[in-house]
């Protein structure tokens, strides 16, 4: 006996094998994209490294060497070369996985690089762990009450946070939890060996003007999301059907609210981590924007290269993690509703 397939069979393979051609098509875009914004990333790095004040080899060996000393160290390092030999010397070898070898420290750049990481990756991911699901609490009560005084003080006290640097709060935090009322310590490196809690009480200070940073941001898009959902359509309709106000709200609200706040919350993700150089700074915690402040200053291009280079691949598939969340979530881009 044949089997005859039926049109829509035929028709549902079809849409099926479309829907996920325009899904590669998006994800294939956002990847090349993040390649030639990385190799653009590259040559503006290398360019501002050459463009700091100062020499290497009198960086490395101080005021007062003989300048004969500095001439043949600046030749041994391979700075005295053509800038463009320098660049593809560099890009190639980093395309390769080698990151070079540190200036300064005489030794290879990547284990610098992996403890900086490291340690900045904790400190970013226990601020993303705390401001995103508080920001987005505070976003989607204020939009429930819109109008209301907490709606204000939220809204308020959301944006005030956010306009304040990161250095005016965390000197403020140093002054009254650190000096003044000693409850935390100032420094954000916790002793060798210590325990989880105590590496845990010496990132809070440092965690707190990140949250300040990010709940008003997070709080706002929350806030708006929410409220554009509320007078939806679906909401009415799904009210007039006799559903729960809860029902309502955690089935048909918050699924399309929070959409645009998730992907946000992920694209920040980047900066967390390589955007610590101040709270990094003022907390004499080691992290990556420490690593590469200092490097600034020494004129130690293959760590200050490698550094920002490596935040750069942090921002690129933060977004690209972005981009993929957005489409699992909207399903107008799977359908090719949106463009």
């Amino acid at each position: 006996m044949s089997t005859i397939s039926s049109p829509a069979g035929i028709g549902g393979k079809r849409n099926g094998s479309a829907k996920a051609r325009r899904v590669l098509r998006f994800v294939g875009v956002r990847v090349l994209l993040a390649l030639v914004t990385l190799w653009l990333l590259s040559m503006i790095v290398f360019a501002g490294g050459q463009l700091l004040p100062g020499d290497v080899g009198r960086a490395i060996l101080g005021p007062l060497a003989d300048a004969r000393a500095v001439a043949a160290l600046n030749h041994q390092l391979g700075v005295d070369r053509p800038l463009l030999t320098q660049y593809t010397g560099w890009i190639t070898h980093s395309l390769r996985g080698d990151m070079g070898e540190s200036y300064a420290f005489r030794a290879p750049v990547a284990p610098f690089i992996g403890g900086a990481l490291w340690n900045s990756a904790k400190l970013g991911a226990l601020a993303f762990v705390v401001v995103v699901p508080l920001g987005i609490a505070g976003g989607v009560y204020a939009a429930l009450h819109a109008g209301r005084w907490i709606d204000r003080f939220i809204s308020i006290g959301g944006l005030t946070a956010t306009v304040v640097p990161e250095f005016v709060s965390s000197i403020v935090l140093i002054l009254i939890f650190g000096v003044w009322l000693q409850w935390l310590p100032i420094e954000a490196s916790a002793p060798a060996n210590a325990s989880a809690l105590v590496q845990l009480k010496h990132l809070i200070l440092p965690v707190l003007p990140l949250v300040f940073v990010f709940f008003g941001y997070i709080a706002r898009m929350a806030r708006a999301g929410t409220v554009e959902a509320l007078d939806a359509d679906y909401t009415r309709t799904a009210i007039l059907k006799g559903l729960p106000r809860r029902v309502v709200i955690l089935r048909h609200v918050l699924r399309n609210a929070l959409l645009p706040t998730v992907t946000v919350a992920a694209t920040q993700l980047g900066y967390m981590i390589g955007g610590l150089v101040v709270v990094e700074t003022l907390f004499h915690y080691q992290g990556i924007g420490s690593l590469i402040y200092n490097a600034a200053r020494a004129k130690d291009f293959p760590m200050l290269e490698a550094g920002v280079l490596t935040i750069g691949v942090i921002y690129t598939a933060a977004n690209l993690i972005a981009d993929a969340l957005y489409v699992v979530l909207n399903p107008r881009l799977r359908t090719g509703g949106a463009r």
